[in-house]
This record gives C-alpha cells, sequence and structure tokens, in this order.
C-alpha cells in the first residue's frame, strides 16, 4: 500500500515551532568562423513566480544548495558554449589532479600545435615550458586557448582524443546533454553545451576542486610580460561574486556562467546570446540580484527531526522514524508561507528488519510560486525483526484484520 501524507504550510510542518522554517543568515550586501546570429528576441525566462523579461538567449539560475530552477529559458537547448567550455577543460585538468597523474608545480612543453592556436592566449612561446597552475591560470583568468592545447596534448596524447575523454567524463558527472570537439570551445558545429549541463558543472567545480576554485576569482595574471585582466564582468561589481567562467564567439554571443555567494547562500547563474559584452555584465548582475531579492533559502527540518512515525510489520518496534538526515532546506519566495505544500510519500507498513539510514521514503515540495523539490527519507533507528514465536500473534491478527 502506498501512503501519502500532505503537510499544510503552517500547521502540519510545525512551522510555528522555532527549530523549523528558520530563514537562512542574511546576506551581505585562421579556423573560420560561423556568421553572427540574430540579435536575442527578448522573450522572457519562466520562474516559479511568474515570466521575467530577458535578453539573452539561454538562462539558467539555480539555488546552489536545494538544487531548486529560479529561472529558465531555453535552458536545455544545446548552443555553442565559447569560452565557457574551458570549465570542463579545468575540470578535467583537477581531475588529473586528485588522481595523482599530474602535478601542480609539473612543467609541460608547449607544442607547435599549442603555440598556433589562434583567438585568446597566454601567450606562451613554442618549445618552452610552464607549470600545470601557470596554465591553469592562463586558462581560467586568461582564456588561453594555448594553454587549454598544452594540458590537453599531456593528458591524453591529442586534443581530440582529449575531447572524446572529457565528453566521456561529462556524461559521468551529469552533463547529459554536452558534446566537445576541442579543448576550447573554438567553434564546431557539434561542439555543444547546454546552459543547465553548464550550471551542473559549475556546482561540480566548486565541490569536488574546492582547493583550485580560488583561481576564478584571481583578478589578473602575467605571463611573458603580458598582463591580462579576468574577463569576468561581475568581479569586484557584484556583492559576493567569485568566479567562473565568460565565453564568447560569433556564433554563440556573449556568455557567462556566474557563482555568487552572500551569507550562507549561493546560486549559479549562466546566460548566453547576449549582444555584447556590456549586455552581458549588466543582464547576469540584474538576473542575479532578482534571484535573492525575491527568494530565501528557510530551514524546514534539522536533520535528527522525526518527520513521520512510520508503521513496521513484524518489528520489535511498532513504528520508525522518518528523519530527512540532514537539515532539509529549500528555496522559496517571498511570502513563501501561505502557498508552500509538503507531501511524504512512502510504503507502508515497512516489513522489519529496518537499518537505520535506509531509504524509506520521500519529501515532496511544491506550492504556487514555490519550485518543486524531491528529497529522500530515512529510517531514524534500527528496528530488529521478531523472533518467530513472537511474530505468530502479529501475522494472525494481520489475517484477522484482512491485511497482506
Amino acid at each position: 500500500m502506498f501512503r501519502r501524507a500532505m503537510i499544510g504550510a503552517s500547521a502540519g510542518l510545525g512551522l510555528a515551532a522555532p527549530a523549523l522554517a528558520q530563514n537562512r543568515p542574511a546576506a551581505q550586501p585562421q579556423r573560420p568562423q560561423p556568421a553572427r546570429p540574430a540579435a536575442p528576441t527578448g522573450t522572457p525566462a519562466q520562474s516559479p513566480i511568474g515570466p521575467v523579461d530577458t535578453i539573452a538567449r539561454s538562462v539558467v539560475l539555480v539555488d546552489f544548495e536545494t538544487g531548486a530552477t529560479l529561472l529558465n529559458k531555453q535552458a536545455d537547448e544545446r548552443l555553442p558554449p565559447a569560452s565557457m567550455s574551458k570549465l570542463m577543460t579545468m575540470y578535467a585538468v583537477f581531475e588529473q589532479v586528485k588522481a595523482g597523474r599530474l602535478r601542480m608545480d609539473q612543467q609541460l612543453t608547449v607544442s607547435e600545435a599549442a603555440w598556433r592556436m589562434g583567438g585568446s592566449k597566454m601567450f606562451l612561446e613554442r618549445g618552452s615550458t610552464a607549470s600545470v597552475e601557470d596554465l591553469s591560470r592562463g586558462v581560467i583568468i586568461q582564456s588561453g586557448n594555448d594553454a587549454c592545447v598544452v594540458l590537453a596534448e599531456h593528458i591524453s596524447g591529442s586534443e581530440r582524443a582529449f575531447a572524446e575523454m572529457i565528453t566521456g567524463l561529462g556524461r559521468q558527472i551529469g552533463l547529459t546533454s554536452s558534446t566537445f570537439r576541442n579543448a576550447t570551445g573554438w567553434p564546431d558545429p557539434e561542439h555543444r553545451m547546454t546552459a543547465r549541463d553548464l550550471a551542473t558543472l559549475a556546482r561540480r567545480i566548486i565541490v569536488d576542486h574546492a582547493e583550485h576554485y580560488r583561481f576564478y576569482s584571481e583578478r589578473s595574471f602575467r605571463w611573458n610580460n603580458i598582463t591580462q585582466e579576468n574577463r569576468n564582468p561581475l568581479l569586484g561589481r557584484v556583492a559576493g561574486a567569485d568566479g567562473l567562467k565568460t565565453g564568447h564567439t560569433e556564433e554563440a554571443g556573449y556568455g557567462l556562467t556566474a557563482s555568487v555567494k552572500r551569507g550562507e547562500r549561493r546560486l549559479i547563474l549562466v546566460v548566453g546570446g547576449l549582444p555584447t559584452m556590456r549586455a552581458r555584465g549588466e543582464e547576469a548582475e540584474r538576473l542575479l540580484e532578482w534571484g535573492f531579492r525575491e527568494f530565501d533559502n528557510v530551514v524546514l527540518f534539522r536533520a535528527a527531526d522525526t518527520i513521520e512515525e512510520v508503521p513496521v510489520h513484524l518489528g520489535e518496534r511498532r513504528t520508525v522514524p522518518l528523519i530527512g538526515g540532514r537539515e532539509v532546506v529549500a528555496t522559496v519566495p517571498r511570502g513563501w508561507r501561505e502557498s508552500l505544500q509538503a507531501r511524504i510519500r512512502y510504503e507502508a507498513p515497512v516489513p522489519a528488519p529496518v537499518v537505520k539510514g535506509q531509504e524509506l521514503g520521500r519529501l515532496e515540495i511544491s506550492g504556487r510560486g514555490v519550485p518543486p523539490m524531491t528529497l529522500p527519507l530515512y529510517a531514524g533507528a534500527d528496528v530488529e525483526r521478531l523472533g518467530l514465536i513472537a511474530r505468530i500473534p502479529a501475522v494472525v491478527g494481520r489475517m484477522i484484520g484482512g491485511g497482506t
């Protein structure tokens, strides 16, 4: 039997209790190029609280902690990512470092192919060497195509082989719609990513490689007596901005994958297809400010709070507590208390034995203006199975009562 329990926004959730539904702390203030695309149409992005106008061709705005999508405009359309795909190149480099196959102080040699790369450059000299750390800064801060090729050739032997490798790696980390044909984002009709995949990738970089994420906030880098500024227009301009990567080609327009952290809350924004550098910076800032202004993160349950008592069949206890196992946090709009709904789903009764931490159900959060979320729920205690003699009355009782 599948049991469903509806919990009201204020009564059933116990939101008046001080331990529940607390707001998070407030934030403190030579290769051919395709033809230029038509200007963005200005059609709105969709949000849980209604459409939001934007001139960007594609947008996704995601809450880092809860995964809630706050804005979506063509977020799942495969588009050219330009240099934003260098995020995947650097994720692969950091994975190699973590696995011990590459060291940040390791010197790599600049090949003829890397030296000849067009577009944005670190200005590496042919036959010279540079450390993996300096090459990483060259990719992240200077968007150096030459640095990308040096790293790709060392890891996989060729840039083409590297592109095949990172396509497979992307699938492993949840990039369901991304295909890479090079290490740089150089225009290729088959080199495609979605805004949602870029947001997923940004989160994976921050979570999986926190020790290297600091490179993305560095404002400039000097190599070969040439100082280049970080192209991210939000650094030093938007409170809490700390990375990630810009992109631009004639086909892709101007794009940005950005992360902003204020207090305990972080948002990830991906915008693409903007007509100018200025529009990229202004539109990204406007949409991020909208996300922080219109939504809050609230704690619905603490890690050990009992959300529901679930019946147990043939157990030494008649019920087992259902818990979240961690803080259950929801991203909700202002005025959320009037619209939030939560539904618990689980099979009942649960057959004994039950192991503490065993997944037993899920909590579905929804409501008008509330980004939908589904969270697993776990057994909060062990429940041993009754012995053979003790089980007889319980089995007989269920037979008499018509249970199965």
